[in-house]
């Protein structure tokens, strides 16, 4: 039986792009992932979460990376669809892998509910959706893994011309360099998210 995990990285950030990844590979082989010390992505270190992308990679059967653009979040959030955005790219992810059962991290309040959707948009595949999937199933653990490493490879790229932190609006850094380049442009970079909370107070459209 294939074994599908799914999860994000950069939902809260208010730059950057939202990550989604999945992996598949057949259930007997999830102890595999295991003995590589897979687990939630926030309980490992950069390093550590950089040396398991690889070793994920090779002890898989399949998996996929999408990278949601500020862009595209800006426009969900407008609509209040941003649930329904991640839906989307979830949908996607399982009907790339096609496995016979798919976990996801539900960022929804109503996992039950966030499951049933995805399963409509990837023609009824078998979703169980669950909060914190990514520490009950090493398959999500393991997709976790993958999406944050890729996040933070995007943001490496960024910092190598900005100095914008961690991305997210706890990091003083980051709001920083937001509220400085909006005070010298009017405006903020293409990679900054404008509808997020802490943006449009910087922009003084709240």
């Amino acid at each position: 039986m294939q074994i599908c995990g799914i999860d994000d990285a950069g939902r809260g950030a208010m730059l950057g792009p939202l990550v989604i990844a999945g992996v598949s590979l057949d259930k007997k082989n999830l102890r595999k992932l295991t003995s590589l010390g897979v687990k939630d992505s926030k309980k490992l270190s950069p390093k550590i979460r950089e040396n398991l992308y690889k070793k994920i990679i090779e002890t898989v059967d399949n998996y996929y990376v999408a990278k949601i653009p500020p862009r595209s979040i800006d426009a969900s959030v407008k609509k209040h669809l941003l649930n329904n955005l991640e839906a989307k790219y979830m949908a996607k992810v399982v009907s790339k892998l096609d496995a016979d059962i798919s976990y996801v991290d539900s960022c929804d309040v109503n996992p039950l509910r966030f499951g049933k959707e995805i399963s409509a948009l990837s023609d009824g595949h078998k979703i169980k959706s669950y909060h914190h999937a990514d520490s009950r199933f090493v398959a999500v653990a393991a997709a976790s893994i993958l999406a944050k490493v890729t996040r933070d490879r995007s943001i490496g790229i960024l910092r190598k011309t900005h100095n914008l932190g961690s991305g997210y609006p706890s990091d003083s850094i980051t709001v920083k360099f937001v509220t400085k380049y909006y005070k010298k442009n009017h405006t903020v970079p293409i990679f900054v998210r404008k509808s997020w909370k802490p943006v449009q107070k910087i922009m003084g459209k709240i």
